[in-house]
């Protein structure tokens, strides 16, 4: 089983990744994680991406592409998708991927959390790259790259939609119903 948990940055999205994969037995594919473990180890992709994170931007598709190429060729189970795909041109790479590999996505999981609460969240996790103008620009370049996955993935009735404010338990009781169908 893949799945993708979608949804602006402080959504909640590795909180609730982090039960997934616990109940459902799913490795954790998280670019961002992956990012940040490149830019930790001082690696030539890390610099590169540092730059444009800190800018609040999206690392090129090509990078990111080629990573998450190698976790689903390495992939002997399900895989939950953290934080990718988070573009029109990344999704429907990502189905070419999987289909090369006979394989699919089952479900997306769109965490719908309003935006002022997103910036709080952000503000408070303290971050280095977590400052208010920031914040607001991850947010902009989400409702304009990332939103177009919404109708995407509801085009091809793999959407549901769950309301990511609450207690984390409370979120994932609600994330549980869906998966477990």
């Amino acid at each position: 089983m893949h799945v993708i948990i979608l949804g602006a940055p402080g959504s909640g999205k590795g909180t609730q990744s982090a039960e997934i994969v616990k109940q459902f037995t799913l490795e954790h594919l998280s670019t961002g994680d992956m990012l940040r473990a490149e830019i930790s180890a001082g690696s030539e992709l890390g610099l590169a991406a540092k730059s444009v994170m800190d800018a609040g931007d999206l690392v090129s598709d090509d990078i990111i592409l080629g990573m998450v190429e190698n976790k689903i060729t390495a992939n002997q189970s399900g895989i939950l998708f953290d934080g990718f795909p988070r573009t029109l041109p990344q999704a429907k790479a990502l189905d070419k991927l999987l289909k090369d590999a006979d394989q699919s996505i089952h479900c997306v999981i769109q965490l719908d959390v309003d935006n002022e609460e997103i910036v709080e969240r952000m503000l408070a996790r303290g971050r280095a790259d977590d400052n208010e103008e920031t914040i607001r620009n991850r947010l902009s370049v989400y409702e304009e790259q990332t939103a177009p996955l919404i109708a995407y993935y509801r085009d091809q009735n793999k959407l549901s939609t769950v309301l990511g404010t609450g207690s984390i338990t409370d979120i994932f009781a609600r994330i549980e119903k869906i998966l477990a169908k």
